[in-house]
């Protein structure tokens, strides 16, 4: 997004696992529309994060590989940068 690296969900994680925590994610977030109070916004926010880690998209990463995590680092600055270019031509 924008020349950013985002990472994925763990592709490991069974579907129904995977489909339950992205229906609690959407409910987390569909708590901050409005204005939510102060204490609402906060359990939100916490509900978000701990759902992102369970994911994977958060938090240690899942992968075994050993390669480092550039998750939110500009695609420019990783060693992605030639396989990014490949895709946006």
């Amino acid at each position: 997004m924008r020349g950013r690296l985002w990472r994925k969900a763990n592709p490991a994680l069974p579907e129904e696992v995977r489909a339950a925590l992205v229906a609690q994610l959407m409910d987390a977030r569909r708590a901050l529309r409005g204005k939510p109070s102060a204490a609402r916004r906060a359990q939100a926010r916490e509900q978000i994060d701990e759902t992102k880690k369970a994911l994977g998209e958060r938090g240690p990463v899942w992968w075994t590989d050993g390669e480092s995590d550039f998750n939110r680092k500009m695609v420019k600055n990783t060693p992605y940068r030639e396989w990014f270019d490949l895709l946006t031509g």
